[in-house]
C-alpha cells in the first residue's frame, strides 16, 4: 500500500498504533518506531538522522528522552551529493487481517504485509470474480491492545478451538448486529453478533462474558499488530468489540510545549544544591514560618546571599523553591512520588508569557490596560495584563496513545513502551516523534484578586458542585486521570471557548485553526489564572498577524463584548441553560454545540468542563454566579 500522509498527521491522528484508510479502501495500522527511518532495503545505512533531530529541553525532561525526531519525508533525490535520506518511508500494516466476500460471505485471513486486493476463492471456483473486503469489526481493551475480532472462538464458543474450516459472515437482512451471523463449515450452529459491543459501567463486556459456552471469561490476548507480530502479552482486561472506524479506537497522547528561551534545568539543580546549605535552609524555614509569599522569600534570599544568587534570575529561584517544596512534601509518603512535570512546564510558560521578550522564536509585547476603551468593555477590571504574542514556536510530541478512553491515568513509560517492539536500552537513543509549528496568539492574565473574591461566593461553589461530583464519579468508575476541577478552571476554559468562537467570525479563521492553552492553579503560593489563545498550524492560516491585531486596543474590547452578548442567550435555550449536566460524559453545564463547544483538536479538555453561567449572566441564574456581570 502506497498513499501519502502528511508528517504532522504521523503525530496525530495517524501515529503509531492508529488505523487509516488508503485511497483503494484498505485499512492499515501505522508501524512501531523500530521501523521508521529505514530505506526500502530495511536498513539505515543511507540515513542521516541529524536532519530530523529537534530539541526541546523541557519536553525531553518531562518525557525522559534524549531528543525528538521529525517524521521522515519521502525523497527521490538527496539534499547533497551523498544522496542521503532517499526513499525513507513509514511502514503501514494491513489490519484487520480477516476479510469477507460481500457476495457469498466467505471469510479469509490475509497477512500484515499483503498489498493488493484479493479475489474471493469461493466465488472463483464458481466462475465469478468478486473482491474480498476487510471485516468491519475489531477488538480492543483499555490497556491499548488491539486484535482481530475472535471469529473462530465466537462461533465455536471455545477459547482454544482447533477447527480450521472455512467461515462465513452473513447478513439475514437489515444493518443491525442482530441481523449478522457467523457460521462455519464444520457444522456448528451459526451464531449471531448481537450484544458484542455491550459494555457495563464497571468495564466488563458482553463479549468476554458470553463468548465461552462453559461460563468462563475470555480476556484480551494482549496483541499489538502495529509491531508486526501476533505474539501477545499478559493482559487481564475484558475485550471490547468495536467498529474499526469508531472514534475511541485511538487517542493520540500528544504533549506540547511553547518555546521559552534558555535552559534553566541546570540552574534549578544547582540552586537546589545551594539550598541544602544550613544557613540558606534556615532562611527558607524562617520565611515559611512567617508565611511569606514566594516573591518575598526570593527577596529575603537575595538580600542575604546577593553574591551567590546574583547569576540567577528571580524566576529560576522561584521554580527551585517550588521544586524543593514539592520534594519535601513527598518525603513523608511511603512511596516517593515524582514531581508533576506537566504543572512545572505550565508554570514556566506562565511566567515567561507575563513578561516582555523579543527573540527569534518568541516575541511577546505587553499592552497597557489603560489604552483599552472602558466604555465598550472594562478590560482593566478583569485582567491584570494582556500580552500580544507576535511569534511563538510550539513543539508537539507523540508520547503514546490510549484506546477506549482518552484521559486514562496511564504511566508515561508504559505509553512509550507501546510504541516500540524493542525499546532502546541506550538512553541517548531513546526518542519520540515530534514536529514543530509556528504561530501567534493573545495571552490573557486574569486579575487574581477579582477571581479569588468571585470563586469564594456561595453561588459559585453551589453552581460548580454537581459538575465536580460528576467528574469524581467518572474517575471512580472509569479509572480516568484525576485532575482538580475548580470554578476558576471552568470559568477560564469557557472564556477561551467563547472568545475562540467569536474570533472565528471576526477574523475568518477556520474553526480548527485556533487553539487554547490553559494556565490555571489555585495554589496559594503560586496561583495562576491565564489563557493563551493562539494559532499554530502547518499551513499559513493565522500567521499573518490577524490574531495579534484583534488583541490590540480598539479591537479586543468589541470582540469580548460580542462574545459575551452571544453567550448570554444560546439558540438552544432555555434547554441549554436549564438541562443541567450535559455534553461529553455529562461534564458540562450550560454549554452545547450551539454556544460553547469547539473542535476537539482545538480544546485541551475534549470539550469537558464548560459553563456559560460562570462567565456571563444567564436567564434564571443568579447574576452573582458569573465573573463578568
Amino acid at each position: 500500500m502506497k498513499y501519502p500522509i502528511r508528517r504532522a498527521q504521523l503525530i496525530s491522528p495517524f501515529g503509531t498504533g492508529a488505523m487509516s484508510i488508503s485511497k483503494n479502501g484498505t485499512s492499515a495500522v501505522c508501524s512501531g518506531l523500530d521501523h521508521w527511518f529505514k530505506n526500502r532495503h530495511g536498513n539505515m545505512d543511507s540515513t542521516d538522522l541529524s536532519q530530523y533531530k529537534i530539541k526541546e529541553w523541557r519536553l525531553e525532561r518531562m518525557l525522559g528522552v534524549s531528543h525528538f525526531r521529525l517524521p521522515p519525508d519521502f525523497r527521490t533525490k538527496g539534499n547533497d551529493d551523498n544522496d542521503m535520506n532517499r526513499f525513507l518511508t513509514v511502514p503501514f500494516l494491513r489490519f484487520p487481517k480477516w476479510h469477507y466476500c460481500s457476495f457469498c460471505g466467505q471469510m479469509q485471513e490475509l497477512e500484515y504485509h499483503q498489498k493488493n486486493k484479493e479475489l474471493c476463492k469461493g466465488c472463483e471456483q464458481k466462475g465469478y470474480k468478486n473482491f474480498i473486503f476487510q471485516v468491519p469489526f475489531v477488538a480492543m481493551c483499555e490497556k491499548g491492545h488491539l486484535q482481530d475480532f475472535p471469529w473462530r472462538e465466537w462461533v465455536h464458543k471455545e477459547k482454544n478451538t482447533s477447527c480450521k474450516k472455512t467461515m462465513y459472515l452473513m447478513s439475514t437482512g437489515g444493518e443491525a448486529l442482530t441481523s449478522m451471523q457467523v457460521k462455519c463449515e464444520c457444522g456448528v450452529k451459526p451464531r449471531m453478533l448481537h450484544s458484542i459491543t455491550s459494555v457495563d459501567e464497571d468495564g466488563k463486556t458482553e463479549l468476554s462474558r458470553s463468548l465461552c459456552d462453559d461460563g468462563s471469561e475470555f480476556f484480551c490476548q494482549g496483541k499489538r499488530p502495529w509491531l508486526g507480530t501476533d505474539e501477545g502479552e499478559e493482559c487481564g482486561c475484558h475485550l471490547r468489540a468495536t467498529l474499526r472506524s469508531a472514534s475511541n479506537v485511538y487517542f493520540a497522547q500528544v504533549r506540547s510545549a511553547i518555546y521559552i528561551p534558555g535552559n534553566s534545568n541546570k540552574q534549578i539543580v544547582d540552586l537546589l544544591s545551594f539550598f541544602e546549605q544550613s544557613q540558606v535552609l534556615r532562611i527558607i524555614n524562617l520565611a515559611n514560618r512567617a508565611n511569606l509569599s514566594l516573591d518575598e522569600t526570593v527577596k529575603e534570599l537575595k538580600e542575604h546571599f546577593l553574591l551567590e544568587l546574583n547569576q540567577y534570575s528571580d524566576s529560576d529561584i522561584r521554580r527551585a523553591l517550588l521544586a524543593m517544596e514539592a520534594r519535601d512534601a513527598n518525603k513523608d509518603d511511603d512511596e516517593e512520588q515524582p514531581l508533576d512535570m506537566e504543572a512545572l512546564l505550565r508554570e514556566e510558560e506562565y511566567e515567561v508569557l507575563n513578561g516582555e521578550i523579543n527573540q527569534e522564536d518568541l516575541k511577546i509585547n505587553p499592552v497597557s490596560l489603560d489604552i483599552y476603551k472602558s466604555d465598550i468593555f472594562d478590560v482593566s477590571r478583569y485582567f491584570s495584563n494582556i500580552h500580544l504574542v507576535e511569534k511563538l514556536k510550539e513543539t508537539r510530541v507523540l508520547a503514546g496513545f490510549n484506546r477506549v478512553f482518552n484521559d486514562q491515568s496511564t504511566d508515561i513509560e508504559v505509553m512509550k513502551s507501546m510504541l516500540w517492539r524493542n525499546q532502546p536500552n541506550d538512553l541517548t537513543e531513546d526518542w519520540l516523534p515530534a514536529y514543530v509549528v509556528y504561530g501567534e496568539g493573545i495571552f490573557f492574565n486574569f486579575n487574581e484578586g477579582v477571581v479569588r473574591e468571585w470563586e469564594q461566593k456561595i453561588q459559585v461553589t453551589d453552581r460548580t458542585q454537581p459538575l465536580i461530583l460528576r467528574y469524581r464519579n467518572l474517575v471512580t468508575n472509569r479509572r480516568t486521570r484525576e485532575k482538580k476541577i475548580t470554578p476558576r478552571f471552568i470559568m477560564a476554559h469557557t472564556f477561551a471557548h467563547l472568545l475562540i468562537n467569536q474570533l472565528v467570525f471576526e477574523c475568518g479563521y477556520s474553526s480548527s485553526s485556533l487553539r487554547e492553552r490553559l494556565y490555571v492553579s489555585d495554589n496559594a503560593s503560586n496561583p495562576m489564572c491565564g489563557v493563551l489563545i493562539y494559532t499554530a498550524a502547518g499551513d499559513s492560516d493565522g500567521t499573518m498577524g490577524g490574531l495579534v491585531r484583534m488583541g490590540k486596543p480598539g479591537y479586543l474590547e468589541a470582540v469580548i463584548q460580542k462574545a459575551f452578548n452571544n453567550a448570554g442567550w444560546c439558540s438552544a435555550d432555555p434547554v441549554c441553560t436549564e438541562i443541567g449536566l450535559q455534553g461529553p460524559n455529562s461534564c458540562n453545564l450550560a454549554a452545547c454545540h450551539s454556544c460553547s463547544l469547539i473542535p476537539e483538536t482545538a480544546c485541551e479538555e475534549f470539550n469537558h468542563f464548560l459553563d456559560r453561567g460562570l462567565v456571563v449572566p444567564l436567564h434564571g441564574v443568579d447574576p452573582l454566579t458569573s465573573l463578568f456581570n
